[in-house]
């Protein structure tokens, strides 16, 4: 069993399939930055890893280095004839898995596929005429009425044991660097599949009934911080939708909501599953030739965006949590991303690169289609003329300012809402918070000017 992104024991398909044939052995394999990066992202992984190697009583296997090559070497090493996976369904997975599939083949191996991560596989919801769904609304009515099967349950796995003699010459053991992965300190919680049944768990007991409210507001930390589990795979969406069913509120608002946003995950990788290139291009050519901006004073701009220091107090929060705890509510993802492209005039891969290197959630799918919903170059109709007001965000969603208070030190004197607006405050600047890199409401006129000279 190849592990990927679906880092769990139960409701795993795949790992079903690999039990039918007998002893299994939990491989993994590392890419050479993925042992020392200490960015968050890495670090998460390798903590969910530690956890995946408890789980399985110490017989994962880890190893740095090549995929196609290790797999199949591997496979080779133990006398395995066929390697399991889950379907990755990102345009990168989908030619290593080819790869891997040929490399395996020609030496009478075999790559077999079973599940995906998502609750109904990418592909699989057509409209009538067999075609793709366009935008999100049809395709999640016709997602609900497409029905996904249920959790796929948990079975006592015998687990292959390998001498470590065996795997010498098979690159580099990453074991050490996950094992140490166990003690770092953790600043977005636990990793692994019991730490994501536990907090699923407790957001079902205490958040769910207000979720569809209070998901917006920052200031309450209200979300259920269950991106980052789904994104490693150590919870399968198919037991979060059977709990939400089976819920004595799964009727109400808030359970519908929660249904709601998962279905918007599957919605941007059904769109990516048939547009790979709009991983990292507009999947919409409406803007082909909308200007941007670049050169040093950009660069300048972008730099202050990255570090928290744009002057707003919303923006600059959710940049320094970013970076802090790679993680930020979706709520606050959007108003970063519209002052990115609609105030800085910035092309929306640039941000989506900085989030995929800091999001310890990071999702290829949901962040390059996120970003393109904001910039207006994505699945929505007519979105380039939405421009979030920073200001006017935060003074809705963090009425008291206790957001921007806990993550932007230098505000944390103004009282309630003035922590929204320090250039109208006596003290607003008197320990060190950046003035304005740009007028929002200049900038929003001419992000507009440039969509209507283009649509021209």
């Amino acid at each position: 069993m190849w592990f990927r992104r679906d880092l769990r024991l139960a409701d795993q398909p795949a790992l079903l399939a690999a039990h039918d044939e007998g002893e299994v052995l939990p491989f993994v394999v590392l890419e050479p930055g993925q042992v020392d990066d200490e960015r968050p992202p890495a670090q998460r992984l390798r903590r969910s890893l530690a956890a995946l190697h408890r789980a399985t009583g110490g017989a994962l296997v880890v190893r740095v280095g090549d995929q196609v090559d290790l797999v199949a070497r591997a496979a080779e090493v133990v006398g395995a004839d066929r390697v399991h996976v889950t379907r990755d369904t990102t345009p990168e997975g989908r030619e290593r898995d080819a790869a891997v599939a040929d490399e395996l083949a020609a030496a009478g191996r075999e790559l077999v596929t079973t599940g995906s991560p998502y609750a109904i596989g990418p592909g699989l919801v057509r409209t009538g005429e067999g075609t793709p769904y366009k935008v999100f609304t049809p395709f999640a009515r016709a997602w609900r009425d497409h029905g996904w099967p249920e959790p796929a349950g948990r079975t006592d796995v015998e687990w292959r044991r390998v001498d470590a003699d065996l795997l010498d010459g098979l690159g580099d053991d990453g074991l050490p660097a996950v094992l140490a992965a166990a003690d770092e300190e953790a600043v977005d919680g636990p990793a692994g599949e019991e730490a994501a049944l536990r907090r699923w768990q407790a957001f079902l007991d205490d958040d769910l009934v207000d979720y569809d409210t209070a998901r917006d507001r920052p200031d309450l930390d209200a979300t259920s911080r269950m991106s980052v589990h789904l994104a490693h795979g150590e919870i399968h969406p198919r037991t979060m939708l059977a709990d939400l069913a089976a819920h004595p509120d799964g009727d109400r608002e808030g359970a519908q909501r929660f249904v709601t946003e998962l279905a918007w995950r599957e919605f941007y990788a059904d769109v990516l599953w048939h547009h790979p290139e709009s991983a990292w291009q507009d999947l919409r050519d409406v803007l082909a030739h909308l200007p941007y901006d670049e050169g040093p004073e950009t660069d300048r701009l972008v730099a202050a965006w990255r570090e928290g220091r744009t002057g707003y107090p919303f923006v600059d929060a959710g940049m320094r949590q970013l970076a802090a705890q790679g993680w930020m509510p979706n709520r606050v993802r959007m108003v970063v991303a519209s002052f990115l492209t609609k105030d800085l005039h910035v092309w929306w891969p640039v941000g989506a690169r900085h989030f995929l290197d800091h999001l310890v959630d990071g999702d290829l799918a949901s962040n390059s289609h996120g970003w393109q919903w904001v910039a207006g170059t994505g699945t929505d109709a007519a979105p380039y003329f939405r421009v979030f007001n920073p200001v006017r965000q935060g003074e809705r969603f963090d009425p008291d300012g206790a957001y921007v208070r806990r993550w932007v030190p230098e505000l944390a004197h103004l009282p309630g809402a003035t922590a929204h607006t320090p250039w109208d405050h006596d003290e607003g600047y008197a320990h060190g918070y950046p003035q304005r890199v740009v007028d929002h409401a200049e900038e929003r006129r001419e992000a507009l000017d440039r969509y209507e000279r283009t649509r021209a």
